[in-house]
């Protein structure tokens, strides 16, 4: 079980959240607890104003909201007495148990998973401290009921997290809301936690979940306006569905604001450029002998996705990288020319060569080292070039990813200039 504790200035925006989901049919409230009206389960307004009334006791605190969510495995689907169970525990673990709280059970992601809406002011007006919550109270209270109720441990989840889960089109039926909200619930979490910085590489992450970002063609209006459209893909990559405007999301989806991110996104994708390249790098010399799709395949296992960008004769003339270990997109040549698809299919040809030359197919002969020739093995001149050439090959691959990269500090100018003495002046 992975929890998340989110404190904010605003009781309404998380409530209306939930409440939103529970209208459109992909939430159900579950507990309604410490609630002192008997008809709080039926009535939105009243959980609303109660919350906020006991928010008001305490002016000097600005933030006095509590957004909670309790993330299950997928599978682990618990009937609602569970869930009310859990979710009573972990509130008393964390020191909530006599707060007015509201639990909601959510049905529109690939996992189960439980929202929590409350405030930290008290009937005195007190307020419950907040620093540091996560890592004392709900750490501890998250492992125990892990234990109680044998969930699946948050770290076992967490090694997960960077596989990308397609879109369920058969749920879909291709309608507007239905497709709304899937490509929403997607959308959220990659503009959020993905570095890219063009389109091309953002569409590259969303079509994993069988998403494209569509600006239609050159001439079309949507184009020629700085339009977007969202579209769902089936399995071969054409679209299907209505298109989604980009502008029609609550939150900052089109084009203007995804290109506003380029520039910091490049900040943030250097920072990143060697850890990348030492997993591309190892897995090709671990892999040696093996093909591209074998490569990538391994790849694909350690977290890193490879998109081909083929032509029409099937020939290779792109390569992007997802690595969603560092949720950083790289196309292959912002990486390094040996990491572009020609770099790329280059030094797998020649892992392939080096793989050949194998120790027990060597032989030597007195005829080219003065032995004797009866029974001798036998050796070519040519193949003992092919060797030491593969040999230098392995090392200096060897010594790419071992050796620290060259790296300069820059010095204003300013700063380098010697302070000049003042001559003393004579009276």
């Amino acid at each position: 079980m992975v929890a998340i504790i989110k404190s904010s200035k605003s009781l309404r925006r998380p409530f209306h959240y939930n409440e939103t989901k529970v209208d459109e049919g992909v939430a159900e409230l579950l507990l309604a607890q410490n609630y002192p009206m008997k008809n709080a389960e039926q009535t939105a307004d009243l959980r609303l104003k109660y919350l906020l009334k006991l928010a008001n006791l305490n002016s000097r605190t600005s933030v006095n909201a509590v957004h909670i969510s309790l993330n299950f495995a997928p599978g682990e689907d618990f009937e609602k007495e569970k869930l009310q169970k859990i979710a009573k525990d972990y509130m008393r673990g964390i020191g909530f148990e006599n707060q007015p709280y509201l639990v909601y059970k959510h049905t529109d992601a690939g996992h189960p998973h439980l929202h929590i809406v409350t405030t930290n002011i008290e009937l005195d007006g007190k307020r419950i401290p907040l620093h540091n919550i996560g890592k004392l109270k709900s750490e501890p209270t998250r492992k125990a009921i892990e234990k109680q109720f044998a969930l699946v441990p948050a770290e076992a989840q967490k090694q997960g997290l960077f596989i990308a889960k397609p879109v369920a089109i058969s749920r879909l039926d291709y309608g507007k809301s239905e497709t709304k909200q899937a490509i929403g619930n997607v959308l959220q979490h990659v503009l959020k936690s993905y570095k890219f910085t063009s389109l091309p590489e953002l569409n590259a992450v969303l079509n994993q979940y069988r998403i494209v970002a569509d600006r239609g063609r050159e001439e079309s209006r949507i184009f020629k306006n700085r339009g977007l459209d969202y579209r769902v893909l089936d399995d071969q990559g054409n679209k299907v569905g209505v298109p989604i405007k980009a502008s029609s999301f609550y939150f900052k989806a089109t084009l203007n604001s995804i290109e506003s991110r380029f520039e910091v996104n490049e900040m943030e994708l250097k920072k990143q450029l060697k850890s990348t390249r030492s997993a591309i790098d190892l897995t090709l010399m671990k892999m040696s002998g093996k093909s591209l799709d074998e490569v990538i395949k391994s790849l694909e296992k350690q977290g890193i996705a490879t998109i081909k960008r083929e032509n029409q004769e099937g020939r290779l003339y792109g390569i992007t990288f997802v690595d969603h270990r560092t949720k950083c997109v790289f196309n292959g040549s912002a990486l390094g020319k040996n990491y572009s698809a020609k770099g790329l299919m280059d030094r797998i040809n020649v892992e392939s060569v080096k793989s050949e030359v194998r120790p027990e197919s060597l032989t030597m002969t007195g005829r080219h080292l003065g032995g004797k020739q009866g029974g001798q093995p036998e050796i070519t001149i040519g193949e003992i070039g092919q060797t030491q050439h593969a040999l230098n090959d392995s090392r200096g691959l060897l010594e790419k990813v071992v050796s620290p990269e060259e790296t300069y500090s820059y010095l204003p100018f300013e700063w380098r200039k010697k302070k000049r003495k003042r001559k003393k002046k004579v009276s």
